[in-house]
Formats: structure tokens, C-alpha cells, sequence
């Protein structure tokens, strides 16, 4: 298939009442509004297509770019790429959510995140945070830099209040991703999340709202999931 024959496929999902929703949320036009169960349909054709990926995700089309993501081949995109897709992830259903999956499946994603939290651009940082918190659950804990996720705790302990919008959702989300997913600092992240509290977040008008990571990290203490690790961080 080629990125014209995808975008086709994409007009003819289009829901109205999906895209008037994400419009809602940040979306711009031209795109289709198409359910993320009918970009799967899409995606079991094509299966894991890096160039097929990159063509798409240049299109500009929030339904294309959001199906690269989940297409990418984390084995061959590269981190010249991926600087690319984050610095064109122009509302949050991008860079908090497709671009981070993949970044976090690559070999570097835990280098590049630590420099995108460092951005002033509010959709670099929320995507490096997100990175973070997608790498925690995909990959085992002695793979993972257990010390510097601890300081991370302690640096969105001190910042998240006066962080940017968006920034301070994922660092909410953060939060309890390391506690749900990191064994040794599920402790510190329930102290961590007690410390900030409820986190404020203007959600744009729309009915979404920002989990409390106190109550959350316990529900999933409470299902005796802490540790769970997830084959993949796109879905």
C-alpha cells in the first residue's frame, strides 16, 4: 500500500461524530476523524512499514500521523526521525501519545526523553515525559536507570504546579507510571503523589479530567499489578 492508498482508506473510515470530538481536543483540519479501531483495520494490512510510516506521517493528517505511530518500525526509525515527528506533533493526542509509544521502544528512547523534558516547547517536554513513563512499562527494571527515575520523582515533586498545561498532566501521569511499573520506587511514588496532590489542567473544555495519582497508584496496588510490564507501549 502506498500513503495515497492509506489516506483513501482513511477518507472512507471518517466518522463525523469522531472528528467533531477531536477537533474538541486540538485537532486541525484536513483530516478524516477516524476511530482508532478502524486505523487497526488499516494496520493489519500493512503491519510494521518504517518508509510506509514516515510518508504518512508527513502528510499532516492527524488520523495518518497517529496510524504511523502505531506502524513504525521502532528497529529502524531513527532518532533524527523521531526529533522530526516530535517537532511536527502538533496537538497532545501526537506528542503525548504516538510519538512517545514508538520513541519508547527504541534503543534510545530513555536518552532522547531526558533531552526533550528539557524543552521549553510545551509539546517536546509533555513528549519526553511520556517517553518516560512508556519506558518504565516496557522495559524490565534492571534495564532501566532506576536511580535517575527516582530524581525524576523528586524534580515533578518540586515543578509540577507551576509547570506548562499539558506538561503537567504528563508529569501527573509520570508519576504514576513509575509507581505501577518500578517495584523499588512504587514507595516514593505514593509519597511523591500524597505530596502534589490534585494536579490542574485545563482539558480545553472537554470532559476529561486528571487522574489523582495518590488513588490510582492504590487501585493498581490493590489489583496486585505493580510490576505488570506491557509487551508494547502502543495501543
Amino acid at each position: 500500500m502506498t500513503a495515497a492508498d492509506v489516506l483513501k482508506q482513511l477518507e472512507e473510515f471518517g466518522n463525523e461524530s469522531t472528528k467533531k470530538s477531536l477537533l474538541k481536543h486540538g485537532a486541525k483540519e484536513p483530516f478524516f476523524g477516524v476511530k482508532v479501531a478502524d486505523l487497526k483495520k488499516i494496520l493489519k494490512k500493512t503491519k510494521k512499514n518504517h518508509e510506509l510510516s514516515l510518508a504518512l506521517y508527513k502528510t499532516g493528517n492527524t488520523d495518518a500521523m497517529y496510524l504511523a505511530g502505531l506502524m513504525a518500525d521502532e528497529k529502524k526509525i531513527t532518532k533524527e526521525q523521531l526529533q522530526e515527528w516530535a517537532d511536527g506533533a502538533y496537538w497532545y493526542y501526537l506528542s503525548e501519545y504516538a510519538v512517545p509509544w514508538v520513541a519508547a521502544e527504541t534503543e534510545y528512547g530513555f536518552e532522547l526523553a531526558l533531552e526533550w523534558i528539557t524543552s521549553k516547547e510545551e509539546r517536546i517536554a509533555t513528549a519526553g515525559w511520556a517517553t518516560l513513563a512508556s519506558y518504565a512499562g516496557v522495559n524490565e527494571d534492571d534495564k532501566l536507570d532506576i536511580a535517575k527515575y527516582s530524581q525524576l520523582l523528586d524534580q515533578v515533586e518540586k515543578e509540577i504546579h507551576n509547570a506548562q498545561n499539558r506538561v503537567r498532566y504528563v508529569m501527573n501521569g509520570f508519576v504514576i507510571a513509575t509507581g505501577s511499573y518500578i517495584k523499588a520506587l512504587t514507595e516514593k511514588s505514593q509519597q511523591v503523589a500524597a505530596k502534589i496532590g490534585k494536579v490542574s489542567v485545563e482539558m480545553g473544555g472537554t470532559a476529561c479530567k486528571v487522574p489523582l495519582a495518590k488513588d490510582y497508584l492504590q487501585k493498581i496496588i490493590d489489583k496486585d499489578r505493580i510490576g505488570k510490564k506491557r509487551k508494547s507501549a502502543r495501543c
